[in-house]
């Protein structure tokens, strides 16, 4: 009856983790796994950042579009009185008379040849902003992750402090019952002492797995940014879903049988990571590349339109209409910049940036050989989590097995209590052993799928 009590609950518990679809949108209901992640990725504090990054990427993209498409233009205007000697603009001769002057002027600027500055930079920009949005997708993964580890050990926890209350329980009643047999000569005072005995370390074995399931729910809930004066409830007591053993068993045999290179060659293609090591040796090669193309001249072409109007004190001077009709004037100028000698300036940047492209070239190197070894270890990971589990299993059969026998031989007086709480003690044993090898197997599980293709979320 106890076997089929944890085997029911071991099912139902880590398929409905993995795939559960009730629903909990606000505080106060019951969370399943995906509910948890979807709340600590809205709420999390480096998701905000994350966005706050994507912004200012967005802001470089535009800024580096508009340098790249459009000229600069600029207006200008000033006016001044001048009480000594000045130029008189009409006879161009000197006079010392106040006068008042009043400039207006357009400019528009444009670089025909800048070294391709602007082009790669509105390439980088726009790598930045696939750099931004795959490292948003890494932290989401990571969130993923972690409450996905935090929410299996409260589970994990809960379930064996239930089975240790049960325990107890039962430990108490037996103890009753021993006294009561002591008191008709049927049992020993050891006996019942030793039963006291037995009874207080299902007590302590209760308070110390309790504690636990408390200290595993608080990192939980740190991991989600749960609200400290709310009640966080998960989803651990859940109806038995169709998936059985059996079923279980051939899933496992199946991702064995899985090609680990395909698994690998995806993740090195796909892997946030390894994009972001990618994009980062692109925009290294461009900024060398530029950097290069500055030792040629830059070439640019200007363009304005200005106009005055001046009085002069004591003097007739024509009407600020007329004066800005008749004054203006207009200039078309082409530049060419030729680079002499600005003290190695250019070439030192060279040097540089050739240094930070062999650095980012060997850090995606590495990058890349640091993917492929997580995931054939994660690969390997899950293959011994799934081998441990299903012996797991076996154990636990065995010892559920025995444990009936020995609970038999106790009531009819052929074994001692020691000899049954050595018994008791591998059963549960072998039930821990069995949950905690059925999550572990889930994590590895998770962690593979998601070097393949599926988000974590998304399992």
């Amino acid at each position: 009856m106890i076997k089929k009590f944890f085997i029911t609950a071991l099912f139902a518990t880590a398929g409905s983790l993995a795939y559960g679809t009730q629903q909990a949108d606000s505080l106060g209901k019951i969370m399943t796994l995906k509910e948890c992640m979807a709340y600590a990725i809205s709420n999390s504090t480096k998701m905000r950042i994350q966005k706050a990054a994507i912004g200012d990427a967005q802001i470089a993209r535009r800024d580096a579009a508009l340098a790249l498409f459009t000229p600069t233009i600029s207006g200008q205007t000033y006016a001044y009185y001048n009480f000594g000697r000045s130029i008189d603009p009409q006879t161009n001769t000197y006079f010392n008379t106040t006068s008042f002057h009043n400039n207006y002027g357009v400019s528009v600027g444009y670089d025909l040849f800048d070294g391709f500055q602007a082009v790669n930079n509105y390439k980088i920009s726009r790598t930045g902003m696939q750099i931004a949005r795959s490292q948003q997708d890494q932290v989401e993964a990571d969130i993923c992750l972690a409450v996905m580890e935090a929410y299996y050990n409260v589970v994990y926890y809960k379930r064996l402090a239930d089975v240790y209350q049960e325990q107890v329980e039962a430990a108490e009643q037996s103890l009753l019952k021993a006294r009561r047999q002591e008191e008709l000569g049927q049992k020993g005072h050891a006996d019942v002492i030793q039963m006291e005995a037995d009874l207080a370390d299902r007590k302590y074995d209760f308070t110390n797995t309790h504690n636990m399931y408390l200290d595993q729910k608080m990192v939980l809930t740190d991991l989600m940014f749960w609200p400290e004066d709310e009640v966080l409830e998960i989803s651990t007591n859940l109806e038995e879903l169709s998936t059985s053993a059996s079923q279980l068993d051939d899933t496992m045999l199946e991702e064995k049988g899985m090609d680990a290179q395909s698994v690998v060659d995806y993740a090195l293609t796909h892997n946030p990571n390894v994009k972001i090591a990618q994009w980062q040796e692109q925009n290294a090669r461009r900024e060398l590349n530029t950097a290069k193309w500055q030792l040629l001249p830059s070439i640019g072409i200007y363009a304005g339109w200005s106009t005055s109007y001046y009085t002069y004190q004591g003097a007739e001077t024509a009407s600020f209409g007329d004066q800005f009709r008749n004054n203006r004037g207009e200039y078309v100028e082409v530049s060419l910049s030729i680079p002499l000698w600005d003290r190695l300036s250019r070439h030192s940047k060279i040097s540089k940036k050739k240094h930070a492209y062999q650095k980012a070239s060997a850090e995606l190197e590495q990058k890349r050989r640091d993917i492929e070894s997580e995931v054939r270890r994660a690969i390997q990971d899950r293959d011994g989590s799934a081998t441990a589990y299903l012996q797991a299993q076996q154990k636990a059969e065995v010892q559920a097995e025995a444990y009936e026998l020995n609970r038999k031989k106790l009531e009819q007086g052929l074994i001692s209590p020691l000899e049954f709480q050595t018994a008791n003690n591998n059963y549960l044993k072998a039930q821990a052993d069995e949950m905690n090898s059925l999550f572990k197997y889930l994590i590895k599980r998770a962690v593979v799928r998601y070097y393949n293709g599926v988000e974590y979320i998304e399992q």
